[in-house]
């Protein structure tokens, strides 16, 4: 019986970490989509958009989460990036210099520019990030006087993207809170002195599923975000199409973490179906016809989305048309929803 939870809890972990890959190669190739179709300004504003959100509702209660809440500002904001990022599955080091002084580095190879795509983003794309994100913990915080100073950008051929949060005698303007110097190099990473998780209040089913969770959260912040840059219109066709180069890149290498093989419609009725139950979403299998329909009753993903734009739903629908092109070259898959773009939504696979 032990084997048998085993052998059942090591599957899911399987599934969550196809859905983790999945999601985290949607998040990259949208900004290579954006990059090549609408150019690098609005890339750049997409990213900063896209990482400002992140950091306004993640940050503090991030912080507050992983306990570092009563560090000095410096110290908990480069804690927040080690310890969330290393959640997350992204390389990152963590470097204490005094409590006004320490440093964050991500070393190659970089977890947001995966594989080849590093050569197709901008320098610009990549200060966007920092930008929306790093310069803005100190306001956060509530403390000005609390700047980044970015000294490595891997996008310039430099070994990886590092800084340091430095708080310094004063207020900082708006343009003083990022920085560059890149005359300047981080000290070494030692391990052994980097803050860790609590294994007690961590375990492993809890870090597995924010793997998970950590690349899902970057395109459902991403889609509204997309909605309101660039419209609903281009933002639909955007999204879509980067569902569907995603989807027909992805899927063998995917599909076996959920069981999934190639075939005909019915074997990619199954791997849907198995797809969305690792996304922790209510679907139903049933035959119809001479096909299958899904009944998807969730898509937690979007759910509870203020700003939610039926135009959100572009991406899945891309996305699952890619997945099903690479399944089996004829398989046509159709999608029908609910007033607004949301669920119950209907999948009729033929």
């Amino acid at each position: 019986m032990a084997e048998l939870d085993t052998a059942a809890r090591d599957a899911k972990w399987r599934g969550w970490r196809s859905v983790a890959d999945l999601h985290h190669a949607y998040f990259t190739g949208l900004i290579l989509t954006l990059v090549s179709r609408r150019g690098t300004a609005d890339a750049a504003e997409f990213v900063f958009r896209v990482f400002r959100r992140q950091q306004q509702e993640r940050f503090l209660p991030g912080l507050t989460k992983l306990g570092l809440d009563k560090l000095p500002p410096a110290v908990a904001a480069a804690q927040y990036h080690y310890l969330s990022n290393w959640i997350g599955g992204v390389h990152v080091e963590y470097m204490y210099e005094n409590d006004r002084k320490a440093w964050v580095r991500y070393p190659p190879p970089r977890w947001a520019w995966r594989g080849t795509a590093i050569c197709g983003i901008p320098g610009e794309v990549s200060r966007a990030m920092l930008r929306g994100w790093h310069a803005n913990n100190g306001v956060a915080l509530g403390n000005l006087n609390l700047g980044f100073v970015c000294t490595k950008q891997s996008v310039e051929g430099q070994e990886g993207l590092e800084g340091y949060y430095c708080e310094y005698d004063h207020p900082l303007t708006i343009d003083q809170r990022l920085v560059f110097a890149p005359h300047l190099e981080a000290p070494a990473f030692d391990v052994t002195s980097a803050p860790a998780l609590p294994v007690d209040s961590w375990p492993q089913p809890r870090l597995e599923k924010a793997y998970r969770n950590y690349a899902m959260e970057y395109v459902r912040t991403a889609a509204p975000v997309a909605t309101q840059v660039f419209g609903p219109v281009d933002a639909a066709y955007l999204l879509h199409l980067t569902g569907k180069l995603i989807g027909m890149q992805y899927f063998d290498e995917i599909a076996p973490g959920v069981g999934g093989v190639r075939g005909g419609p019915k074997e990619f009725a199954e791997f849907l179906r198995a797809l969305f139950a690792a996304q922790d979403d209510d679907v139903e299998l049933v035959s119809s016809g001479g096909g299958y329909e899904l009944h998807q009753q969730s898509w937690k993903l979007m759910a509870d989305l203020v700003d939610y734009h039926p135009a959100c739903v572009r991406l899945l629908e891309g996305m699952v048309e890619g997945l099903a092109a690479v399944c089996g070259r004829f398989i046509r898959v159709k999608l029908s929803t609910a007033p607004g773009g949301r669920p119950p939504f209907v999948w009729s696979v033929e």
